[in-house]
């Protein structure tokens, strides 16, 4: 699912692993969505058998109205069920609310797809350019702005809730310093800096914060009443707990500057309200919007993907499956809809696994064969004295490192331009990473000091050796 040491980074940005990836194939013969009884089956299977979920809501929207359905638990050890309104951070999905705020200030006449995101930022605020050309508002609803997955200068107190302590002012020092390394409008590279920068973006050209912008033009006209940044008691006391692929407790993530990335909160209710809207069904104010979102706006780099605003489209057998992922350190989320079937589906889980949820919608929606369980670690312990050996700077790339801290007796990793992680020994000298399938050896010498390490991700292996 993840391509490379990179994709490390996918919790963190928000979003699954699925804009890697190749349309799936969907059956031979013609589809026949499964029963509400079959999506339970699945949920049972993917929380008891596979332990890849402690609580997983799924709701379909089509023709005939909406129906949902649950299994697990709202946290680990508590024995309240879920439903449709129980509330899940969903991350990344987050974009294409972000998104449709500018299909609606375009449609308002209050700004222009093709207009220079320099043009609303502050006077002084350095914006990189290429080539004699400006990031655009529609280079960063489509992500072809030439920006990287994060910000460079992210170097978060907190682990567990990344994104809590950066400022504005550090996302305008990150511009100032930043050399595009394509033209822009040239490449697609899934940004999470970019939506982050469309939301704050639109919120100064708004004239008020992201949270209040989505609710004054999206949530409140569509009546989604449980969609937003900041909970009330009641939501707070129907939401539920965020679990690590390890089903443990985690923290829920706070994201004020880069909010248009992944901040939102909803139910599956509320995305099932969204997707009715999006397919037509019943009264929509915002229409008009919805549809200009829509529209295919540049290829990716995978086959039969394309980007809108937001919106990412697979082609699958002449099919074409709307849809967006998400994740956080303690969610993962996905949300898709077939327009010419006039079917919509939302699965939210409350654990942030490798494999996420991505397979559920699009299995429901189009065939696509679900995803097999994830290979399990299991932590060990390991003598601190050994642990210290691993510490150091190992060079996987040019300008690409991993370097290995140790704090408090956990280990680190922390790739080049990436915040670090928590990982975890499977033995004296081979670490696991629980936000994603990767795991890493290290070769050792006489004394018990780490000379390389062997990165494995991916069905691949990269040796990185120290850098004195």
């Amino acid at each position: 699912m993840f391509r490379t040491i990179a994709a490390l980074a996918s919790v963190l940005a928000l979003a699954g692993a699925a804009h890697a990836q190749t349309p799936p194939s969907p059956p031979a013969q013609p589809w026949i969505m499964p029963t509400d009884a079959e999506i339970r089956q699945i949920l049972v299977d993917r929380i008891d058998v596979q332990h890849q979920g402690v609580g997983i809501v799924v709701g379909v929207v089509d023709a005939h109205g909406r129906r949902i359905v649950s299994y697990g638990a709202l946290a680990k050890g508590d024995a309240r069920p879920l439903d449709g309104r129980t509330i899940f951070e969903i991350g990344s999905m987050s974009k294409v609310f972000t998104s449709l705020l500018l299909a609606d200030m375009t449609q308002r006449g209050e700004v222009k797809l093709d207009d220079p995101i320099a043009k609303f930022l502050p006077p002084g605020v350095k914006v990189p350019e290429r080539g004699g050309r400006q990031i655009t508002l529609i280079d960063l609803a489509t992500h072809t702005s030439g920006l990287p997955r994060i910000p460079t200068n992210m170097a978060p107190k907190d682990p567990a809730n990344p994104y809590a302590d950066y400022t504005v002012q550090q996302l305008y020092d990150f511009l100032a310093s930043y050399t595009l390394p394509r033209d822009i409008g040239s490449q697609y590279e899934y940004s999470n800096l970019g939506g982050g920068l469309l939301g704050h973006v639109l919120s100064l050209r708004g004239g008020a914060d992201y949270g209040t912008l989505v609710r004054q033009r999206i949530t409140d006209p569509l009546g989604m009443r449980s969609t937003g940044i900041a909970l009330t008691a009641e939501e707070k006391a129907r939401m539920a707990v965020g679990h690590d692929a390890a089903l443990n407790p985690t923290s829920n993530w706070d994201i004020p500057t880069l909010a248009g990335a992944g901040a939102l909160r909803s139910d599956a209710d509320d995305i099932l309200t969204f997707l009715a809207a999006e397919l037509g069904y019943g009264k929509n104010p915002i229409a008009a919007a919805m549809k200009a979102q829509l529209a295919p706006r540049r290829p990716t780099t995978v086959p039969n993907l394309e980007i809108a605003l937001g919106w990412h489209i697979f082609t699958i057998q002449g099919r074409q499956i709307v849809w967006h992922d998400g994740g956080t350190g303690g969610y993962r989320s996905m949300m898709a809809f077939d327009p010419k079937a006039g079917v919509g589906v939302v699965a939210l889980s409350n654990v942030s696994t490798v494999a996420g949820v991505d397979d559920i919608p699009l299995h429901i929606l189009a065939g696509v064969p679900l995803a097999a369980a994830a290979p399990q670690h299991h932590e060990v312990a390991v003598d601190l004295a050994v642990l210290q050996g691993l510490v150091g700077r190992y060079e996987l790339a040019p300008k690409v490192e991993v370097e290995i801290t140790l704090k408090d007796g956990t280990l680190y990793a922390q790739v080049t331009g990436q915040p670090a992680y928590p990982v975890f020994s499977e033995g004296p000298h081979r670490i696991f990473w629980k936000i994603v399938d990767a795991q890493a050896d290290f070769e050792v010498d006489v004394h018990g000091r780490a000379t390389t390490l062997v990165l494995h991700q991916g069905g691949r292996d990269a040796r990185a050796p120290r850098v004195p």
